[in-house]
């Protein structure tokens, strides 16, 4: 997700935070650390020209020569020590980011550890998301290629999953819709609407007609079951019509029957103006989900973790929630974030992981957790004011989390 959510309601929401927010967090530690460098491109056309033109934004000035690889929403494994990391939409709306191209890359960190390492991210090759056998059902930028390149001006992905035959799953926030892709990225059939529920940017809503859900509060987490049947699809923000603004829904898809089942579950956050950065299970039952508010640096106040549980429902009908993390709370004894840059934020121990948006959670075993910034590239800056944050890839101990199966 990009930063949309009203500043003055994020800080409403935090003077209003239920007794959860009080819970005393387990001490996590941070293993190791990796940064990739914020000015880091791939190969591919010019980006940002839909970007206010000779403006600098902290420090940098669109358009780019290339493609920025930025703005990790989502982090699946792969092999030999490598991820597959999934940037969003590009520069953070439909209208300005149609030179973004929608991709996933391969990266491979080479962590700092207390024992030593490099510190560093290797980029490797991408999957290119395109739609050559005109599957989507409504124009796209490059309607008329033959390629058909799909790009942040059709598409907010901000989830990825690998089902059990490889194909991919992406959620997306403009519909909302789930997107079905091969393992190259090719799009397998039309994108799959949520019933019921749309969003401004949703294509295929009418003259006259309302949305239901407020701009970039689509799909943010899909889970995938560990039967790898079904999708876990929250929606990031509240229903617009909702009572109840703490109110997230988390839908399931099966996979098999090509479907929406059941009743959606219900997560209550801890403020109403928080988001959910990503959800990924566990176990058969568990998930993580990241819940954060909307403020960066020295102003930020809740990047949590927790652990549902979707088979504990309370007398409300909402999901239990566990805090596992607090991700502005990570013991660094070692030291293996320092040195810091002058005016850098965090780092040291207590070691900070203070961005406005983090959105990648993967459990790696052991009771550690991977976890990576959105750094909304080149607008977010909180680890050092003005300075366009870097990708961070952090691996900590949680030493309260229920390990995978």
């Amino acid at each position: 997700m990009r930063p949309t959510a009203l500043l003055l309601l994020t800080l409403l929401s935090l003077a209003v935070a239920p007794p959860a927010a009080a819970q005393a967090p387990p001490e996590v530690t941070l293993e190791g650390r990796a940064v990739l460098p914020a000015d880091t491109f791939a190969p591919g056309p010019p980006s940002g020209a839909q970007l206010p033109p000779n403006q600098a934004i902290n420090g940098r000035t669109p358009p780019f020569p290339s493609q920025p690889v930025q703005g990790f929403s989502a982090v699946l494994r792969a092999d030999h020590g490598s991820y597959l990391a999934m940037p969003d939409n590009g520069f953070g709306a439909k209208d300005n980011s149609a030179d973004f191209l929608l991709r996933a890359y391969r990266i491979k960190p080479r962590f700092e550890t207390a024992r030593g390492g490099a510190g560093t991210i290797e980029v490797g090759d991408f999957i290119q998301l395109r739609d050559p056998d005109a599957k989507i059902g409504f124009p796209i930028v490059n309607d008329a290629s033959g390629e058909r390149l799909l790009t942040g001006g059709d598409f907010d992905i901000e989830s990825l999953r690998r089902d059990r035959r490889g194909d991919l799953w992406f959620g997306d926030e403009f519909g909302p819709f789930l997107l079905h892709t091969d393992a190259s990225g090719r799009v397998k059939e039309a994108p799959i609407a949520l019933p019921g529920v749309k969003s401004p940017q949703n294509p295929t809503l009418a003259p006259g007609e309302q949305p239901t859900l407020p701009r970039s509060s689509g799909f943010e987490g899909t889970a995938l079951s560990k039967s790898r049947r079904y999708l876990y699809a929250s929606l990031e923000g509240a229903l617009i019509g909702d009572p109840d603004q703490r109110r997230r829904y988390i839908h399931t898809f099966d996979l098999r029957a090509g479907e929406y089942t059941g009743a959606p579950r219900q997560y209550r956050m801890d403020a109403p103006g928080n988001a959910i950065g990503d959800l990924t299970a566990i176990d058969s039952d568990r998930l993580l989900l990241i819940e954060r508010d909307n403020l960066q640096g020295p102003a930020a106040r809740f990047k949590r973790i927790y652990e549902v549980d979707i088979t504990e429902i309370d007398a409300e009908g909402f999901v239990s929630k566990r805090l596992v993390a607090d991700l502005l709370q990570i013991r660094d004894p070692a030291g293996i974030s320092l040195p810091a840059r002058a005016g850098d934020f965090g780092l040291g121990d207590p070691f900070l992981f203070p961005f406005q948006t983090i959105e990648s959670v993967l459990p790696i075993g052991d009771r550690r957790l991977l976890i990576l910034n959105d750094n909304n590239y080149p607008f977010s800056a909180g680890r050092n004011p003005g300075r366009p944050d870097d990708n961070e890839a952090i691996v900590v101990h949680v030493p309260g989390l229920t390990d995978s199966e």
